[in-house]
């Protein structure tokens, strides 16, 4: 069973996962209020499609993508 949290997260969508690479792409992939993370254009499908299907199991995967979404939407300071 995998731990659910942001790490493995980025893994199951073929990102870097390390602590660094994550505080990146949240840096740099700032959605503009109103775009869900499921929405955003930098998503290919098969991560969109896993996003989506995450969300909809309201289990624990599905707070880590709201997670996700909160950290895209945070201001940058």
């Amino acid at each position: 069973m995998t731990t659910v949290r942001m790490t493995n997260l980025f893994l199951q969508l073929g990102l870097d996962a390390t602590p660094e690479a994550i505080a990146e792409f949240i840096r740099t992939h700032q959605l503009e209020h109103g775009v869900e993370v499921i929405d955003a254009n930098f998503w290919n499908e098969g991560q969109r499609q896993f996003l989506q299907e995450k969300l909809e199991s309201d289990g624990e995967w599905a707070l880590v993508v709201d997670q996700l979404n909160e950290a895209l939407h945070d201001p940058i300071e």
